[in-house]
């Protein structure tokens, strides 16, 4: 019987070892692009090693402005590396609730309101799979996460993908999504606002070395960025 990623995705994550890197363990929407122009993306990582776990959501407008909302201080969160690209970071009250086996819904104070549902496809499943067999050593191999990025772009029908590069804080960043999901459907508000129906951008968008998908993910996995 398939696991569910709502089974994978509450169970604590493991951080991985070592000091060399500032590590954080979780799951997430990699990004969701809505065809009107707008953008959302979740981070929950509740293991850190600088600091306690957090959330965190990101949205961008159709202007290309981008906030970023996080549950802790943005100084051990995700405004740590992403802070210069964006307009405004803010502290908010971020909720993660599955609602089913492949559901879950992101509230974030009283100005976002976000459902999503996840699928499988013989894409993800590839890939998923490919990342559970993969050694650890090799997910830290730059070289290895370039080849990686390469096949996971048009294989997935994302767009560009960008598993290694430099935020835009300066920080070199590995991403080790290890197993994925595609968004089959999606609906959110912000500020009571509808962001219509989720579909590619007109025009990639990316934050430094980090280009979001073109089409919604999840993934399950660690994160690693260069010391601050």
């Amino acid at each position: 019987m398939t696991t569910s990623p709502r089974d994978l995705a509450e169970q604590l994550p493991v951080l991985p070892p070592g000091d060399e890197f500032e590590r954080f363990a979780g799951y997430g929407v990699m990004g969701l692009p809505f065809a009107t122009g707008y953008y959302l993306a979740l981070r929950h990582f509740p293991a850190s090693s600088i600091g306690p776990g957090y959330d965190s959501v990101w949205y961008r407008d159709p202007a290309g402005r981008w906030v970023m909302y996080t549950s802790g201080a943005p100084e051990s969160a995700c405004p740590r590396y992403f802070g210069q690209a964006l307009a405004e970071s803010r502290t908010a009250d971020i909720a993660v609730t599955w609602t089913g086996p492949d559901e879950f819904h992101v509230t974030v104070d009283d100005t976002i309101d976000w459902s999503v549902a996840l699928t499988r496809s013989l894409a993800t499943r590839a890939m998923s799979a490919a990342g559970s067999l993969l050694p650890a050593a090799l997910w830290r191999n730059d070289r290895v996460l370039t080849l990686m990025s390469r096949v996971a772009g048009p294989l997935l029908g994302v767009g560009r993908v960008g598993l290694t590069g430099q935020a835009p804080n300066g920080q070199s960043f590995r991403a080790n999504p290890r197993r994925l999901w595609a968004v089959q459907r999606s609906h959110a508000t912000v500020d009571g606002v509808d962001l219509g129906t989720p579909g590619a951008l007109a025009e990639q968008t990316r934050l430094g070395g980090f280009w979001l998908p073109q089409r919604g993910m999840f993934a399950i996995g660690e994160a690693y960025f260069t010391p601050a």
